[in-house]
């Protein structure tokens, strides 16, 4: 997690990918760090097939209600929402719809954070890529800046 209060964190989750994050809103929410205080924004995507799978849900609600400028919940839940083709409603579909000021987060410093199975990936990256060559920018060279600076982790398995 980064050490700035004002930063911004884009958390990528599916299933139980979710459980680290845990750790960094417990961190930014609910604990008494001495000399810090989170104050910038900490934004979920979660990706489930169904609403029953919303593992720790209550916590996330709990913290939107609070703290509503400064976390963001989206889910993507596969068997219950379709995407803009009418198609399974997945984790790629759910960011693509807030591409811009997520590009425009990263841009302006925002951390990325995928966790979760291994299987998300290529979807994310192909829907990442296409969104960058509809923007102009050379994906490749967009995401070895953002692992230069330290801006994207990618944790999964």
């Amino acid at each position: 997690m980064p050490e700035d209060p004002n930063s911004v964190l884009i958390c990528v989750a599916t299933g139980t990918g979710i459980a680290p994050f845990r750790s960094f809103w417990r961190r930014c929410f609910f604990e008494s760090v001495p000399n810090w205080k989170f104050s910038g924004l900490f934004w979920v995507f979660m990706g489930v097939a169904n609403s029953d799978a919303k593992l720790y849900d209550d916590e996330m609600q709990q913290i939107a209600a609070t703290y509503p400028d400064l976390f963001r919940l989206d889910y993507a839940l596969s068997r219950e929402q379709k995407n803009k083709n009418g198609g399974k409603m997945y984790i790629q579909d759910k960011v693509e719809e807030y591409a811009d000021e997520v590009f425009d987060l990263l841009n302006n410093g925002a951390h990325m954070y995928f966790c979760g199975l291994k299987g998300m990936m290529p979807g994310i990256l192909d829907m990442l890529e296409r969104v960058s060559k509809e923007k102009g920018i050379n994906f490749e060279e967009f995401v070895e800046g953002l692992k230069h600076k330290n801006q994207w982790h990618v944790e999964v398995y």
